[in-house]
């Protein structure tokens, strides 16, 4: 790990920003525990508490399981990097949470991955099938959004949340997948299930395919949609998570 991610900002930040910072540190690391993460290429980031339209994203450069509360970058909406902070962004990644951001003010947490299934399932024109529980609890809830190079162009950003809408997850033709949430967990709990179901696609390809009707997905979606609204749960769910990059990948939350 680099020497200066052990700089503490800690008493350089309010309480609930440092909340905040330790638990987008967490997801780093629980994203690459998964093996999702593309080296320094993807990004999650996480509004800073507040009045300010501030929010928090990876230190480009170094890897998910190198960041830490304190080596997170803190961005305005126009990209200026604000104290305290050593490093810089991902362009594409500030193209696409600043959009997000800006026009979901009930997005607390925005997550997008390359993975190799979901890039994979991104580029099939069906696009996700409603052939797993893992899909149909996430599939009314996604969105979807023309491939338009790496997301470095301005204008991109209003096509991008015109397509997202008011859903919570979308695939990026060719690109990959994104998940919002307004906690953590939400998120995190959201990419898990895409993420998954892409996996699942991927692996039953060749076969003749079971897919279930809209009443089916309806049914399902309702029934699962408790992980994502419940806030008891969401807390104690975020725990537990928080309890595994604990064990697993200690030194996220300095």
């Amino acid at each position: 790990m680099d020497d200066r991610a052990q700089l503490s900002v800690k008493d350089q930040v309010s309480a609930e920003e440092w909340k905040a910072r330790c638990d987008l540190a967490a997801l780093y690391r629980l994203i690459f525990m998964h093996g999702w993460d593309d080296l320094f290429f993807t990004h999650i980031s996480m509004r800073v508490p507040g009045p300010e339209e501030h929010f928090l994203l990876n230190p480009f450069g170094l890897l998910f399981e190198d960041v830490t509360a304190s080596n997170l970058v803190k961005v305005d909406l126009e990209g200026n990097v604000l104290p305290p902070s050593q490093y810089g962004i991902n362009p594409a990644g500030f193209t696409i949470h600043s959009a997000i951001h800006h026009a979901r003010p009930d997005v607390k947490v925005a997550m997008h991955l390359h993975t190799d299934q979901g890039v994979a399932v991104s580029a099939q024109k069906r696009g996700l099938l409603p052939i797993s529980q893992s899909a149909m609890t996430v599939m009314k809830d996604v969105a979807y959004h023309g491939y338009e190079g790496i997301a470095l162009e301005e204008d991109e950003k209003e096509r991008l949340v015109a397509d997202l809408g008011d859903k919570n997850l979308m695939i990026l033709n060719n690109h990959g997948t994104l998940t919002t949430g307004d906690h953590p967990f939400s998120c995190y709990v959201r990419m898990y299930m895409l993420e998954r179901a892409c996996k699942m696609q991927t692996l039953a390809q060749g076969a003749e395919l079971v897919e279930w009707g809209k009443d089916m997905q309806d049914r399902v979606y309702a029934q699962g949609e408790q992980a994502f609204t419940n806030e008891f749960f969401k807390e104690i769910a975020w725990a537990a998570l928080r309890g595994r990059v604990d064990r697993q990948s200690p030194g996220y939350d300095v």
